[in-house]
């Protein structure tokens, strides 16, 4: 099983079939939140939904591209962050992520997205890893920048939101820039 830690209170552990229940409760509680910027979670009104997406995350795992885990913060899950996928060929990956609202502000996305970076640059030796945004989402934004990330773009309409399409904003990071990035606090 993977786990890996963050902090004292703080840890990454592969979503699992167990974690269903507390998944999908953490969703049902956090859905009005989560589907301003993730509208595709709105699907998930049942706990065979939410076991369906834990069913893909370990699919996706076994072909080894990429994996989802839970965001554990206090024994309690607090969110989700992934590899949407490996491009093994090219060494590239992208990270996606999201938070219960009652756990935001409290640092753990930037804690949870910087050991993903150090997981997909020293354990698979990556050279690239990005995260696109919302531009409007500036919580969002705000990870990548605050991890050194550099702004290399817009995508225009790349999403359907609400009925409009917004833009998205590509933040990209290298091995090398990561390896240089002096360690400061989050």
């Amino acid at each position: 099983m993977f786990t890996y830690p963050i902090d004292e209170q703080t840890y990454l552990k592969r979503l699992e079939p167990t974690d269903t229940f507390e998944l999908f409760t953490l969703i049902s509680e956090s859905m009005e939140h989560l589907q301003e910027w993730l509208p595709l979670i709105g699907k998930n009104k049942r706990q065979e939904d939410t076991e369906a997406f834990i069913k893909s995350s370990l699919n996706q795992m076994s072909e080894n591209n990429g994996f989802q885990a839970g965001i554990w913060h206090q024994g309690k899950i607090a969110g989700v962050i992934g590899f949407h996928y490996i491009n093994w060929s090219n060494r590239t990956t992208s990270i996606g992520y999201w938070l219960g609202d009652s756990f935001e502000g409290n640092g753990l996305m930037t804690k949870a997205c910087r050991a993903m970076i150090d997981y997909a640059f020293e354990v698979w030796r990556l050279n690239r890893v990005e995260i696109r945004a919302a531009e409007e989402n500036d919580r969002s934004r705000a990870i990548p920048e605050r991890l050194g990330f550099k702004q290399e773009g817009t995508i225009r309409q790349a999403e359907l939101l609400k009925e409009e399409y917004v833009d998205h904003i590509v933040y990209g990071l290298l091995a090398e820039e990561w390896d240089k990035q002096p360690l400061s606090p989050i």
